[in-house]
């Protein structure tokens, strides 16, 4: 039992309640037997337990002082390992001090003697150089040729060469021109030759990319005063070789971030190196590139477009460039982008309008070819209110109107060619124009794509629409081609707007021209907006003038006033009319948007009211009849529904119920007129309409009356 005790001790977490259990649950099951529970044999188990776990107790603790007393013991015999360590530690710490003095003290001794070598060796080694070098000036000041000395003749002694001939060359410099021209000369005339030797060295060295060789030389010529020549070289030959075929910004960064490398591996200053070598770029390279690709300037709208991308490329091949050059040359690319493109650029802005000005005078051309138009000039108000004003007083049209077909003249996609064009100018200027130049040059772009596309197709449209609008009150339902020019003009003001909030006004905004950008283009959109407005005015009347016309001539007065006992349905002039205007009324909410939709509604609706109250007006009604003028009303009602407008809901609402006075037994007539529909009506609108029941005269002097035509 002890060894099973140890177990459940070691099972983690231990928990001692449930100990108890197990040991209860294992005490009952041992008396599975017996049918009653055993409180006695429970206790004589614990009893038994609580001995067992004091001996095992006893055994822990015996264990326990076992393993201190041989802690104790291994802990004093490694302290006395420690000690031992420390006393050898510090022995070898004195040991080395010991050492490091003794190594100080030989040190300064060799310091001490190699100073008084170099004492005694550093004149000796500077009278051998100038042994050598007196050698060597005598052979120069000697009369005759210069006899070659192998020091000269040898290429693998060039460097050693070189600083001779070199101090030599100094030297002589220093010399009186009398009686030493010809060996000073002779000096110059060897300078010469090394230089060049070291030169073509360096081109041989860089052929093969020997960095080190290259390196050397450059140092060894860095003395020399055609330094500058071996830069020169190097970046000739560096610039040698095409850079990317017929592409040449391809291939620039790449090379110079290879030769970046390599110069400043080579030469002593990288970054002035570095500049000549980007320089070079520009001036010779970039610069013929650019003069060959722009020479031809016949075909300005291709011009243009290279002249843009070829700017474009080198602003950012600048930007590339600019981690290669110093700080001291930050503008130094911008002034060179300016040099290669300067003479383009003052023409640009002349050309650029002159462009613009051609290729959407081209559109407009093509597109009223295409249409087999010929341009004239519109009509312009003044006839137009003659023929309506001779068309009203004498009930005749003086001249047919020309509608050419149901042609709008208005093409979303003429616009979008000329938006495009004007989009792309505008994009090259705000690249090609100075920064004092860009709000004008954007506004003389802006007003060119305003001249044809807004005045001389909008406005030209506009005017041949309203002239198509046919006069009012004909008998014949009028075809309305006007809603179609104005949705057609709103999707081009809009993309206009589009436009100019992204191309133009960012040109323009905080500058003196944003002022004179907003007035022209008010001026313009008011003059839009008032055509607009006309043309809609127009198009509503003569849609309710020909339902005051037709109604007019087609409503019978005995649709009204039926002799006899009829089916009480809508008049067939009533339908016809509800026919005819749900067409119109679904045209003008496809053609207008915004604001303006909900007017134009409710202005066609208000008219409509007006005119059907106006014919009802004309009418008398009996019983039967008004039966039929309830039904041409909700008729009516059903129509205007979809104008979506509460005002003239609630005008047909009013005339519904007004029509109802027309039908209520005279008794009943007091109760409808102070109804919540007809109560704050003028007492005049109700007894007119009361006028109209053909028993008006029998219940006149009744009671039913009073107070509604007193």
């Amino acid at each position: 039992m002890l060894s099973q005790y140890m177990e459940e001790f070691e099972q983690e977490p231990f928990e001692v309640g449930e100990f108890i259990e197990r040991l209860t649950w294992r005490t009952n099951n041992e008396l599975q037997n017996t049918e009653d529970f055993s409180p006695v044999a429970l206790h004589d188990t614990f009893i038994q337990t609580i001995k067992d776990l004091k001996i095992l107790q006893e055994k822990q603790q015996s264990k326990c002082e076992r393993l201190e007393e041989s802690l104790r013991q291994e802990k004093e015999t490694h302290a006395k390992k420690i000690a031992k360590l420390q006393e050898r530690h510090q022995t070898a710490i004195d040991w080395f001090s010991q050492l490091d003095e003794k190594i100080n003290s030989v040190a300064g001794k060799i310091m001490h003697l190699g100073e008084q070598l170099e004492n005694v060796n550093t004149p000796r080694s500077r009278s051998v150089e100038a042994q050598k070098l007196l050698n060597f000036m005598a052979e120069f000041l000697a009369a005759g040729p210069v006899i070659v000395n192998d020091i000269f003749a040898d290429a693998a002694r060039l460097s050693e060469a070189a600083d001779v001939i070199q101090k030599l060359y100094a030297i002589s410099q220093d010399l009186p021109p009398g009686n030493f021209a010809e060996s000073k000369r002779k000096i110059e005339k060897k300078y010469d030759e090394v230089e060049r030797r070291l030169i073509e060295e360096f081109a041989t060295a860089q052929k093969s990319e020997d960095i080190d060789r290259m390196k050397t030389l450059a140092q060894i010529l860095s003395q020399f005063k055609g330094y500058t020549q071996c830069v020169d070289a190097y970046i000739e030959q560096s610039q040698m070789q095409p850079y990317s075929g017929k592409d040449i910004f391809i291939g620039i960064v790449p090379l110079c971030k290879h030769h970046y490398e390599i110069i400043q591996k080579v030469f002593a200053n990288p970054q002035q190196v570095m500049s000549k070598f980007i320089l070079n770029i520009y001036q010779l390279k970039l610069h013929q590139y650019a003069m060959t690709k722009l020479e031809d300037k016949k075909d300005e709208e291709k011009y243009l477009r290279t002249l843009y991308e070829l700017y474009s490329r080198t602003l950012k091949l600048s930007t590339d460039l600019q981690v290669y050059m110093s700080t001291i040359d930050d503008d130094l690319l911008q002034k060179l982008t300016q040099q290669i493109f300067i003479k383009h650029l003052a023409g640009y802005t002349e050309m650029e309008t002159k462009c613009l000005t051609a290729k959407c005078s081209s559109e407009l051309e093509k597109f009223y070819a295409s249409k087999k138009h010929q341009k004239t000039q519109t009509t312009k108000g003044f006839r137009r209110n003659m023929e309506v004003l001779i068309a009203t007083r004498a009930n005749i049209n003086i001249a047919a109107i020309e509608d050419y077909g149901g042609e709008t003249f208005l093409s979303e996609e003429l616009a979008i060619n000329m938006l495009q064009e004007a989009k792309a100018s505008l994009k090259r200027c705000r690249l090609l124009s100075s920064e004092a130049d860009l709000p004008s040059n954007a506004i003389r772009l802006n007003d060119i794509l305003l001249r044809f596309l807004m005045h001389e197709h909008v406005d030209y449209a506009l005017e041949v629409g309203l002239q198509a609008v046919p006069l009012a009150e004909g008998r014949i339902f009028p075809q309305l081609y006007f809603f179609d020019v104005v949705q057609k003009t709103n999707i081009i003001v809009h993309l206009l707007d589009k436009l100019c909030n992204t191309s133009v006004i960012p040109c323009v905004s905080n500058t003196p021209k944003y002022s004179d950008y907003v007035f022209k283009k008010r001026i313009l959109m008011d003059q839009i907006e008032t055509k607009l407005d006309q043309g809609l005015d127009r198009s509503i009347s003569a849609v309710i003038g020909w339902v005051k016309v037709y109604l007019q001539y087609e409503q019978k007065k005995t649709d009204y006033k039926p002799e006899t006992d009829v089916d009480t349905i809508s008049s067939a002039a009533c339908l016809q009319v509800v026919q005819s205007l749900q067409p119109v009324i679904v045209q003008i909410k496809k053609c207008v948007d915004g604001e303006n939709l909900q007017n134009v509604l409710t202005e066609f609706g208000t008219r409509l009211h007006r005119v059907i109250y106006d014919h009802l007006q004309t009418m008398q009604f009996n019983t039967a009849g008004a039966m039929c003028a309830i039904c041409d009303v909700n008729e009516y009602r059903k129509c205007i529904r979809d104008l979506d407008s509460p005002l003239v809901t609630q005008l047909f609402d009013i005339l519904h119920a007004l029509c109802n006075l027309l039908l209520v037994k005279p008794q009943n007539l007091q109760e409808v007129c102070t109804g919540d529909t007809l109560n704050y009506l003028d007492k005049s609108v109700v007894r007119q309409f009361i006028q109209l029941r053909t028993d008006f005269r029998i219940i006149k002097n009744t009671n039913y009356l009073k107070g509604i035509i007193e």
